[in-house]
């Protein structure tokens, strides 16, 4: 038995078993952190470089991007190495910033999109309010405040869970370090103030997860008043894509921790964590591209300049 003391190192989850399905595991991770990396950089650059983009939802969209390339650029590349080069280490003090740095930016992202939510219900329901509720300084004051509110969920729930005593060994049955594997390796009662802090954040994100709905529930009233038939598919299609992507940020989360015991297996919650981990950031980018015309010009814009210039 050892203790945290003593422990220097964390043994991840094996992607495969075989060299084959190693190299098989590193080229999809390969090519899915690739068109993460390139969705989500055009999102910012257009974003950044088109100034008739300056608008509040597009300056939510950004900030957006910017956790999507956060978050799989924390648990994607260990992930490659380790598939590789054949091992499954990873040092304590790298688990603990990896584990920091994932848990912000999954926590920006989940308040980044309620705040997209709220912007398309003051656009929507109260379009003659959207200047005052939704100026600069109230745009950078949200986002400051959805990054500064992960920064802390991050860094208590990192602290907490690196402070407990662990003596069930080292090996986590994930291929990132996560909470709830690495409170199976306590053995101190302790880890019940980790699940008191867990209770916290997820009453929070139930929250949101209210906010969400019940924003939805007006959007679609006002939506289904609109008399023509062509406002409605312009509003829809501002909307569509957020809700795409709470959709599947939320579904594939809930997937994987809200999973019945009985029905866990190592193979399940591999799936399960590389959907929500791994697939939304490189998602994100598509869904929200092939639904808006003007973010779609400007991407366009942006690869035909590049292409002419080189």
């Amino acid at each position: 038995m050892s203790n945290s003391s003593s422990i220097s190192h964390f043994l991840l989850l094996a992607l495969a078993d075989t060299r084959q399905l190693q190299l098989l595991h590193f080229c999809v991770f390969l090519g899915i952190s690739l068109a993460a990396l390139l969705g989500n950089g055009l999102i910012i650059s257009a974003v950044a470089c088109g100034h008739h983009l300056h608008t509040p939802m597009f300056f939510f969209l950004l900030n957006l991007a910017l956790t999507d390339l956060g978050s799989i650029c924390t648990t994607v590349p260990k992930a490659m190495h380790n598939s590789l080069w054949d091992t499954r280490t990873i040092s304590y003090t790298g688990c603990a910033a990896q584990l920091f740095v994932f848990m912000f930016f999954i926590s920006a992202e989940y308040f980044i999109l309620t705040i997209m939510c709220y912007d398309r219900y003051v656009s929507i329901c109260k379009p003659l309010h959207y200047g005052t509720l939704l100026g600069s300084r109230a745009c950078a004051h949200m986002a400051a405040a959805a990054w500064a509110s992960a920064f802390l969920n991050a860094l208590m729930h990192t602290a907490n869970t690196f402070s407990l005593p662990l003596c069930h060994g080292n090996a986590l049955g994930q291929f990132f370090c996560e909470i709830p594997h690495i409170l199976k390796l306590s053995c101190s009662k302790s880890h019940l103030r980790e699940l008191g802090l867990l209770v916290f954040s997820i009453s929070l994100a139930f929250g949101c997860f209210v906010f969400i709905v019940f924003s939805y529930v007006q959007i679609f009233r006002a939506v289904l008043r609109i008399p023509s038939e062509q406002g409605r598919h312009k509003v829809f299609s501002t909307c569509l894509p957020h809700l795409a992507v709470v959709s599947l940020f939320i579904s594939t989360g809930a997937c994987s921790y809200l999973k019945s015991p009985s029905i866990s297996s190592p193979s399940l919650d591999l799936s399960l964590s590389v959907l929500y981990s791994v697939v939304p950031p490189a998602m994100n980018p598509l869904i929200y591209s092939l639904r808006n015309q003007e973010l779609k010009a400007a991407v366009c814009r942006q690869m035909t300049g590049w292409f002419w210039k080189h």
